[in-house]
């Protein structure tokens, strides 16, 4: 049976955007040598991620929250992608690429010129995922604790 994808804007304060951020949270402290604490991380809170400052995207199958990402809005034409999670039972399935897609689109719409993010080497199908798509690594921008590689690509 197909399975109907549908990625949409939502309330980053909402129990599904809670519960999605639970399960990403709860994955990078499995996955990360030292473990995961957001709060000593880059911000992507709630608050930070309502429009016209942030955006909190959500993707559903058949209606079930299953992946989510997040755009932060700085100014001066740049954005920062925070927050991008997939489901491990419905990883391979393109979702991922395909919210990458929603939110460069968010992006531009929003004004921003260039996306930034950082991502940690125990993520390699990130890492994967952002050279497959146009992002290439840059210097550091910020000093996250979790953060081995930073990356850049234009969207518009």
């Amino acid at each position: 049976m197909m399975q109907d994808t549908t990625i949409s804007l939502a309330d980053p304060a909402s129990p599904e955007a809670h519960a999605c951020l639970s399960r990403y949270f709860e994955e990078l402290q499995q996955r990360f040598d030292t473990g995961f604490d957001p709060a000593a991380s880059v911000s992507a809170n709630p608050e930070e991620l309502v429009p016209p400052s942030g955006y909190f995207l959500i993707a559903r199958i058949d209606g079930a929250a299953v992946a989510c990402g997040a755009l932060k809005v700085q100014g001066q034409g740049f954005g920062e992608l925070k927050r991008m999670w997939v489901a491990p039972q419905v990883r391979g399935r393109g979702i991922a690429r395909q919210l990458l897609a929603a939110l460069e689109a968010q992006a531009v719409a929003a004004g921003v010129r260039v996306l930034r993010l950082d991502t940690s080497r125990h993520l390699p199908e990130a890492h994967a995922l952002y050279i497959k798509n146009g992002y290439v690594e840059i210097p550091a921008y910020n000093d996250n604790p979790y953060a081995d590689h930073w990356f850049e690509k234009r969207v518009s």
